[in-house]
């Protein structure tokens, strides 16, 4: 008797176990669905954005959207968002911001019984008249989507932490040691910046640029040649017949800017 009831209690047991099992699994088959359709969607919403096709903009959005930005506040409603693309970023034909989602860093989190959520990183590139497109901006991104009579929408789209970006935030730097990077050291003067210190931090290693409220990190490229990470911006220091520093030069996208010359 025992055994018997001991069989039907284990028996029991395995189709909970299959039962719950099937759920979770499609559970996460809903939700890897729900992922690529966000994804999708997102992309084609950017795409939108890029090309400044502002009325497109629509079906991806909720009309009671609310855009969060760290610098410009709250945007509430889609017919504010769709005014303000219009009279700022896609005002201007002969000026384009591009935006671009590092896709590595890119996550989906679906919420139960309303949608998902998808965040990361994104990059922005500048393009004037005449001029290349440059990098110009790095910031986070959290995407609300919110599903509605079968169809997806951004219903809340925040985007955070934005920061002076370039290029050279992707360099690799050489690597020079505190005796190499000594010799840099001292205090310049150039004629729109003021007075320039020129420190080592020796716990990187790495060169500091100072001048009044600004301060920066030097990365070196080659051994004379610096740059720095958050902005187009080089440091190249230019050396007399003993190897000695007696001045740099600055310049910003590849264009001279400003030169400093050495006082000790």
């Amino acid at each position: 008797m025992k055994t018997i009831l001991g069989n039907q209690i284990t028996f029991l047991a395995v189709i909970l176990l299959f039962s719950i099992t099937e759920s979770v699994y499609a559970q996460q088959a809903k939700s890897a669905s729900i992922a690529s359709k966000v994804v999708a969607l997102d992309a084609e919403f950017w795409k939108a954005y890029n090309q400044c096709t502002v009325e497109d903009f629509r079906k991806y959005l909720t009309e009671d959207l609310e855009f969060y930005h760290d610098k410009g506040g709250l945007t509430a409603g889609l017919e504010k968002m769709l005014s303000l693309v219009k009279t700022g970023i896609c005002a201007n034909p002969d000026t384009r911001l591009r935006r671009v989602a590092v896709q590595e860093t890119i996550q989906f989190y679906p919420l139960n019984k309303y949608g998902g959520i998808l965040t990361g990183e994104h990059l922005f590139y500048l393009t004037e008249k005449g001029q290349p497109e440059r990098l110009v901006e790095k910031a986070k991104f959290t995407h609300v989507w919110r599903s509605a009579n079968d169809q997806l929408k951004m219903a809340r789209v925040l985007s955070y932490d934005h920061q002076p970006a370039s290029e050279n935030s992707f360099k690799e730097s050489l690597a020079l040691s505190p005796e190499q990077l000594s010799r840099f050291t001292g205090k310049y003067q150039a004629p729109q910046t003021g007075t320039v210190h020129i420190t080592l931090d020796e716990n990187d290693p790495l060169l500091e640029m100072k001048a009044g409220q600004m301060q920066s990190k030097l990365y070196p490229e080659t051994a004379t040649l610096f740059f720095m990470k958050e902005a187009p911006i080089t440091i190249e220091f230019v050396l007399d017949s003993e190897e000695k520093p007696v001045r740099f030069v600055v310049r910003e996208n590849g264009k001279v800017v400003e030169e400093a010359k050495r006082l000790e």
